[in-house]
Formats: C-alpha cells, sequence, structure tokens
C-alpha cells in the first residue's frame, strides 16, 4: 500500500529557470503545469514529501519558494542534499528519507524529472517511481515504474499502484 509520495523539486514541483541564487529570491516562481490541482488530491490521501539536490538552496530556502507560490501547504516533509549529507541519486539519499519519514522503500513513490537522478536512484533504494517526462525525452526508463509527460496524468498513474 502506498503511503507518501516524494517529489523531486525543481522541474517537478516547480519550474527551474536556472537563475543564479537561490530560487525563493527569483522574481519569477511558478508551478509546474496542473500539479497544484493534482496535489489538492494527492496530499489529503497521502504523505508528501519533497527531495532535491538543490545547487544553491538548503531547506529553510527551498521552504521560502514552496510558500510564496503556495505551495509549501501540500508538503508534510522537506528534504535537501545540502541538509541531508547525501546527494541524489545516492541510494543513502533515499534511504535517509525513508527513515525520517519511517516508512518503507514499497510504501513509496518517487517522482521527478531527472531519469539518472531521480528515479534510478530512487528505484536502486526499492521505491517505487513516476519519471516525470514532459519534454518528451526518447529513451529506454528501465527502471521508472511509470512515465508521464504532464502532470495532470499523476493521480491516475498513482492510483495504478494501488490495485
Amino acid at each position: 500500500m502506498i503511503k507518501a509520495l516524494v517529489f523531486d523539486w525543481g522541474g517537478t514541483v516547480m519550474k527551474d529557470f536556472g537563475l543564479p541564487g537561490p530560487m525563493y529570491s527569483w522574481k519569477k516562481l511558478e508551478w509546474v503545469e496542473n500539479l497544484e490541482e493534482m496535489l489538492k488530491y494527492l496530499s489529503a490521501q497521502y504523505t508528501c514529501v519533497i527531495a532535491t539536490n538543490a545547487d544553491q538552496s538548503n531547506t529553510e530556502d527551498m521552504k521560502k519558494a514552496l510558500q510564496k507560490i503556495g505551495a509549501k501547504a501540500y508538503f508534510r516533509h522537506f528534504f535537501s542534499s545540502k541538509d541531508l549529507g547525501y546527494e541524489k541519486p545516492d541510494v543513502l539519499f533515499f534511504r535517509s528519507i525513508l527513515d525520517r519519514i519511517n516508512m518503507k522503500p514499497g510504501q513509496t513513490i518517487m517522482i521527478g524529472n531527472d531519469y539518472d537522478k531521480d528515479i534510478v536512484g530512487a528505484a536502486e533504494a526499492g521505491m517505487h517511481t513516476i519519471f516525470y517526462n514532459p519534454t518528451g525525452i526518447f529513451g529506454s526508463f528501465e527502471m521508472a515504474d511509470a512515465v508521464i509527460h504532464d502532470m495532470d496524468e499523476l493521480i491516475d498513474t498513482v492510483k495504478w499502484y494501488e490495485k
């Protein structure tokens, strides 16, 4: 049974415009298309978590950016590689999060837009995975349990795990 959804941050929850400095300081902050509507439903059903490698932001910086677009309310736990001491795709990054939220790998789904960092590491840690591929990158994504191209597919994809 799935109990938690672990989301990458930049490019999965919020658009990453690649600007300098921590994301909360950017003049332009936006949701990834269609995600907010999905999170209204999903956050009531599952523990939602953010897990990021953000180069220029620690966990508190990430929370500030999420707050500015109203996204912080949908998440219960927030983790950054700067604070965890491990980076994706290191299996220890994912295991550390699982320990801190008191979940087993099979109870969680990692959702991310970077196949190598988000999906491979999470799969190696035993987590279920959804690769968010909005640009339609072509390739073989064998370690992804599912591939979606638009966040409006997320609820149906998560429900698929419940069957």
